[in-house]
This record gives structure tokens, C-alpha cells and sequence, in this order.
């Protein structure tokens, strides 16, 4: 029997998350029907892997009618907000944290950031809309608002000191904006995003692309 890992499962997800960005602008044109060849074509993903990939979430289409795309849009909507509201914290209220307890986009997808944390008591002190907490208010607030998931926005040479703190208090999923790769145990989700990494990875991606033209 294949065995479903975290990491298949966040990989299925991403391309979730690209389906859905393809049916929204399908849906915005109009289109009402949509088969899994054109949501491959659309995604760059093979028309099979996209069957694949609706069929391990139970999404299933007809085979001459293909998938009505209404549809397909909010049964993607409840995979990702299981109708329900997920509470958040943020850890460092550097450009980035702050960028992120700014964002509005977080509560139109049932996303609500319940505090923030930072060692500055400049920063404990200034008057936001977000709290931002002293670290030694972590446990009390994870456990009042039953937080489960952190993103983690520190300088490298905090960032695995705060993941021990979070993993011990009970946080089950970590995004991680600091450039280090996090140790946690196999039950905890962690996702290590290194800006700069990605910044470097368009750059060589156009480069290739250039190459590959003057051939």
C-alpha cells in the first residue's frame, strides 16, 4: 500500500492551490465546465496527475461533462478553510512579521492572527491593532486561544531557539520566514520559506529561459 507522507500531502496541496488560482480566473471568463486536460494545460501539470490529485481530496468529475467549476471551486474552498476559523500567531515583528499581521487577506481566508511576540519592549509598547507580546506571554495565549500554528519571523540565530519554544507549548505547524532550516519532530509540519532563495531561484529560472532562446 502507497504511504501518504506530510510531504505528498504538501505537495498535492500546492497544486491545489494553483488549480484553484486557474478555476477563479476560468470562472471570472465565464466558463462553467472545465475538463482536466485544459486545468493541466492552464497549471502546467499532466492532465493524469491533476485527476490524481482531485481524486485523493474525494473531488470527482465526469468523464464526458468534465467538472462544473462553481463547484469545484468551493469544494476547494472548504479543503482549505474547512469552514471554520484558524487562529495564528506571529513570532518577530521585524519588516516581515509586521507585513504579515498588516495583511487583510489572512481573515478572508478564515485566518485570524490572534497575537504577535517580539523581544523589543519599544515594539511591546507601540499601540497596533495586534497586540505584540512578550515571549514569556507565549504558553498563556497559545493555550487560551488554542493556537496550533506559528509563523516564525526572527533572525537566524533565534529562529530554532523560538521552534523549540513553540514545539513545547504544542504548535503542530511552523512557517518559517528566518534563512535556517528547522529541526522538529517528524508530528510537526514545518515550512521553511527563504526569501532570498526564491528571489535567486526567478533569476536563474530567467537566465536558463534566455540561454535556452539564443540556442
Amino acid at each position: 500500500m502507497k504511504q501518504i507522507t506530510k510531504y505528498v500531502i504538501k505537495n498535492s496541496l500546492k497544486r491545489l492551490f494553483l488549480y484553484r488560482a486557474c478555476l477563479v480566473r476560468l470562472q471570472r471568463m465565464g466558463v462553467k465546465k472545465v475538463f482536466s486536460h485544459t486545468i493541466g494545460n492552464e497549471t502546467g501539470v499532466k492532465p493524469d496527475q491533476v485527476r490524481k490529485d482531485f481524486s485523493e481530496f474525494k473531488i470527482r468529475g465526469n468523464h464526458r461533462a468534465g467538472y462544473n467549476v462553481d463547484i469545484l471551486i468551493t469544494t476547494l474552498e472548504r479543503i482549505f478553510t474547512q469552514a471554520e476559523i484558524h487562529n495564528i500567531i506571529i513570532v518577530g515583528m521585524g519588516n516581515i512579521g509586521s507585513a504579515f499581521a498588516r495583511y487583510n487577506w489572512f481573515m478572508q481566508r478564515n485566518i485570524n492572527i490572534v497575537a504577535t511576540f517580539d523581544i523589543d519592549p519599544m515594539k511591546q509598547r507601540k499601540k497596533t491593532e495586534i497586540t505584540v507580546y512578550a515571549m514569556d506571554r507565549l504558553k498563556e495565549i497559545v493555550y487560551r486561544f488554542e493556537v496550533k500554528v506559528a509563523i516564525i519571523a526572527v533572525p537566524e540565530i533565534s529562529a530554532q531557539e523560538v521552534c523549540d519554544q513553540l514545539v513545547a507549548i504544542g504548535i503542530k505547524g511552523i512557517l518559517n520566514f528566518a534563512p535556517v532550516i528547522l529541526k522538529a519532530p517528524r508530528e510537526v509540519v514545518t515550512n521553511n520559506v527563504n526569501l532570498f532563495d526564491e528571489v535567486e531561484s526567478v533569476f536563474y529560472q530567467v537566465e536558463y529561459v534566455m540561454r535556452k532562446e539564443r540556442v
